[in-house]
């Protein structure tokens, strides 16, 4: 039975390694697809490995974004912010999807978080879909189906590559590269040009590669929920 409800996976995770730099939810990846998926007649949870107050990469408040700007003046979505459930305390039966916002903080707390992984599966056994950009896929990485295959095993899928992370300077920041990763546990991982859009549907499976495919994830999703037409 639809729901109409998606679980916004939003990391809790805000220290960018010894770096000294901050890190978190990166803006546009959450305030992007959320308009497009409210727009489509879709609510939205807010959900993270510990629960309550999430931290936003500073590197990406940019407010001459439109989206950005009014996701950021919205008190209801502030406060649900601040009050995010914990992946624990989440019910696979209340969604249709689970998307996974990208941030470096992701690659530090979604791995290896079992409230999480067992969300995805028991949704996309539920045939709900699952969806993720840039580091969120970080979120697939460990998820196992009931017939212990991993979910990204033979799908085709985007994700920040590892040439962006070199790009980034951040390639010996991060535990581990997400492409190559990804690729160890069976993904068919599709490269667009450093920082281009990228959106990739495989079946209920809908990744982007970076802050640019944002919006092509969420308008994705409604296409595999609502079977609308999609490009991608």
């Amino acid at each position: 039975m639809a729901t109409n409800r998606i679980a916004f996976i939003l990391t809790s995770h805000s220290k960018l390694g010894d770096t000294g730099n901050k890190t978190g939810y990166f803006l546009s990846e959450v305030a992007h697809p959320y308009h497009v998926l409210r727009d489509a007649g879709f609510e939205i949870d807010f959900i993270s490995p510990q629960g309550g107050d999430v931290p936003m990469d500073p590197s990406s408040h940019d407010l001459e974004d439109p989206a950005n700007a009014a996701f950021l003046d919205d008190e209801t979505v502030q406060q649900a912010l601040q009050q995010t459930k914990a992946a624990s305390n989440a019910n696979a039966e209340d969604y249709d999807a689970i998307y996974f916002a990208g941030g470096h903080g992701t690659v530090w707390d979604f791995p290896e978080n079992k409230d999480l992984a067992e969300l995805t599966t028991a949704i996309y056994e539920n045939d709900g879909a699952v969806g993720a950009v840039c580091h969120g896929p970080s979120g697939l990485v460990n998820v196992t189906l009931s017939d212990g295959s991993y979910l990204v095993d033979g799908k085709r899928v985007a994700c920040f590559t590892d040439s962006e992370e070199r790009a980034m300077e951040l390639d010996d920041v991060v535990p581990f590269l997400l492409q190559s990763t990804l690729e160890e546990r069976g993904a068919k991982v599709q490269t667009a040009d450093d920082f281009e859009p990228q959106v990739v549907i495989d079946g209920r499976l809908v990744t982007g590669q970076n802050p640019a495919s944002a919006t092509g994830v969420g308008e994705g999703l409604i296409h595999v929920l609502k079977g609308t037409t999609a490009t991608a």
